[in-house]
Parts: C-alpha cells; structure tokens; sequence
C-alpha cells in the first residue's frame, strides 16, 4: 500500500501546491482526478522522487520515500505528462538503453524483457521503426512499456490519454486494466471517464487539496436523489446560474444542458437524473470554490 500522508508543498515562487495531502493507495488503479493546475502533477513528481515535500512523509509498502528515494525508484514505473524520447531511435533499441539502465546487465535477459514488453504493448510490429514515426497513442503505450522494466511494483501515469483518439484510448484502457491486477497503478487525470471506466478507488483534488475519495459509486450514491436537468436557450442560462447551483453545463444543438443540485424538484422544466461519476466531480469542484468563496469573504 502508498501512503500519503499530511503532504504540503510550496515552490519558490509562492505557489502552494499540495495542501495536506492524506491518502491511502491500496493495489489496483486508483484514479486521481482533478482540473488542471489542482496540483496533481505535483503530487506525482513527489511520489516519484522528483522533487521532495515540505512536510509530511510517503511510504510504500513500509519504505520512507523522502529516506530512501533511490529503493523506491527500483520499484517504480512511472510515465510523465510530457514524456521525451529520442526520435532517430527505435523502440526496440531505446527500451534495451533503458533496461541497461535499470540495471539489468544480462543481453539474452534484455533481449527477452524488451520482446515480452513490445509485445505486452501491442509494439512487437513496429519495433524497428524510429519513435519519431510513432502517432500519439503508440508513444503512450511505448511509455508504459519503458515504465514496465524492472516489473515495479509501483507505476504512476500522469494524464495518459490526454490527445488520444478513441480507439488508441480504448486499447491504452485495456493495457492499463491488465497491469492494474497485481501491482499499484496511480491514474492521474482530468477526465472523468476515464477513471469511471478503470479505477475501483478514486480521489478528486482541487487547489491541492484532497476535497474527495472514496469508491466511485458510494461517490455517486450520495448525489442521488439531488441532481437535476433542463434544457435552455443561451438568454436563460445567466438567470439559471444566478438562481440555482450550476455544476455543469454543456451545448446540445445549439442549447445549452444545465445541471444542477438541489434537495427537490427546483422547477418548472426540471427533470431529475440518475447521477454519475462527472456529476460528482463538478458538484465537487463546485462546493470546494463556493467554500473557498465563503473563507475569503
């Protein structure tokens, strides 16, 4: 199990990023979700050892990640939201460099690990081809792999399928289902779906803080009952946002769908909704603002 706990982090230019951070991350995916800027990435960097806490401690499986930074890295996998490669290299050949960096010494064992991870990934084919010929989705599952050697029993993913078409999306799902059964897989993302299609466990935060967690549906259970539909034109919306808790809107046909809380039927127009994962995040979003609102005032 990672345990996160009373984690805060302030960078030199006075940005606080992490703001008492408390998780516990059992084995399987976990999604962490939240808006850009909410310190996720942050957070990431500092469970991979890339950057260290203020205060507050890490631990994995017992070992202190601030006390022993390089145990923890032989155990993880970790793939960043930017993630370089070199582009006049092939797959085949970059992931032999990375596991004689990862210290693994033995050719005939590379040789193996390299074929069993290209072919994990869906890669086998495209092995010889430079990764400058990769699409999107083909790098990010080219990250997985390299994030794959040394079989860590760790892997942090930092928004994976941010640009990806749906079907690169889909198969990088699949991968990412398989690696989760046994091991620790970190998620972190601002897309909703894809910690509902994944994740068992999840935790939403916002302005470096952790402002939910818990299993998706016992989440959404609490929203039952509380969330509710209409269709407007554009000239109703600003009356809607001004009269009502808005967690959300969207454009169908040149209208616009409003969601919003409330405890009974709010209205004339109003239709009550079976609430899912993306009502909970905003509904969430929303409340944390309105209480940040509400302390500065």
């Amino acid at each position: 199990m990672l345990k996160i706990s009373s984690l805060s982090k302030t960078y030199d230019n006075g940005v606080h990023a992490l703001k008492n951070v408390n998780l516990d991350i059992p084995k399987g995916m976990f999604g962490l979700l939240g808006p850009n800027g909410a310190g996720k990435s942050s957070l990431m960097r500092t469970i991979a050892t890339l950057q260290f806490a203020d205060s507050g401690f890490i631990t994995f499986d017992g070992i202190n990640v601030a006390t022993n930074p390089q145990k923890i890295r032989s155990t993880l996998g970790y793939l960043p939201q930017d993630f370089g490669v070199y582009p006049r290299i092939s797959a085949e050949d970059m992931l032999d460099h990375m596991a004689v960096l990862k210290g693994i010494s033995n050719r005939k064992e590379r040789r193996e690990l390299v074929a069993d991870l290209l072919h994990q990934t869906n890669l086998f084919r495209d092995r010889k081809k430079n990764l400058s010929g990769y699409s999107g989705g083909m790098r990010q599952r080219f990250g997985i792999a390299q994030a794959l050697i040394g079989d860590p029993r760790l892997i942090i993913v930092d928004e994976p399928t941010a640009g990806l078409d749906p079907q690169e999306r889909n198969r990088f799902h699949n991968l990412l289902s398989e690696i989760g059964e046994n091991v620790v897989v970190i998620l972190s993302t601002h897309i909703v779906e894809d910690v509902a299609d994944l994740c068992p466990n999840m935790a939403i935060l916002a302005a470096g803080k952790i402002v939910a967690q818990g299993k998706p549906e016992e989440l959404t259970s609490k929203l039952q009952g509380r969330v509710w539909r209409r269709i407007v034109n554009k000239s109703e919306l600003e009356e809607c946002r001004n009269k009502f808790d808005v967690i959300s809107t969207r454009l169908l046909a040149g209208r616009h769908v409003v969601h919003i809380l409330a405890e009974s039927q709010p209205g004339e127009g109003f239709e009550q909704l079976q609430p899912d994962l993306e009502d909970v995040y905003f509904s969430t979003l929303f409340s944390d603002e309105e209480s940040r609102v509400a302390s500065a005032a």
